[in-house]
């Protein structure tokens, strides 16, 4: 099933990208796969900035579509919050699922302890999802650090965030960096 409304096809030549994206795209597209890569490009398009936790809201919704072998009609619900910068794995969620507010198929968990975890929902099946401690400890030590450094929100935190994101993209595998909590 093609998954371009927009595009044919959808651009992955160096050249369509900043200069700090186009040395990870073919690596990162032949360790990942086209449909990671699209999700990601459009969630940071979306999402204004290139982030950290948006892509990880990427990684994470489609490691949920590959473990419940659905590309489309999955329903989320999330554990991030709406706080940034955690609330930002939301725009990845609906992006690389298809869950969007528009559709009805996203909502953000009541839950006061906000924490990168979804559960994802397809036909009668469900599937809770957990960014793994250790990598959720690295990425908070590592925007820590950026903010003792450089300042919250300054140009060069967002700078520092952005190289960041960039690494994680093309360091962390979807099938590592995640832990299934439930499944039914």
């Amino acid at each position: 099933m093609r998954e371009e409304n927009i595009f044919s096809p959808f651009p992955i030549g160096n050249d369509h990208y900043s200069p700090d994206v186009a040395p990870i795209v073919d690596y990162t597209v032949a360790r990942y796969g086209l449909t990671e890569w699209r999700a990601a490009v459009l969630t940071n398009e979306l999402h204004g900035h290139l982030g950290i936790y948006s892509t990880i809201g990427v990684k994470m919704g489609i490691f949920a579509r590959e473990i419940l072998q659905q590309p489309h009609h999955i329903k989320v619900i999330s554990f991030a919050g709406s706080k940034p910068p955690l609330s930002c794995m939301n725009d990845g969620l609906q992006v690389s699922t298809g869950a969007t507010i528009g559709h009805g198929l996203i909502s953000i968990a009541d839950d006061t302890n906000t924490r990168a975890e979804a559960i994802f929902f397809a036909d009668d099946r469900e599937i809770c999802i957990r960014l793994r401690e250790d990598v959720a400890r690295q990425i908070a030590a590592d925007i820590r650090q950026g903010i003792e450094q450089f300042g919250k929100r300054s140009p060069k935190y967002w700078s520092y965030i952005r190289h960041l994101a960039i690494d994680y993209w093309q360091a962390f595998d979807r099938e590592e960096i995640f832990e299934v909590v439930s499944a039914r």
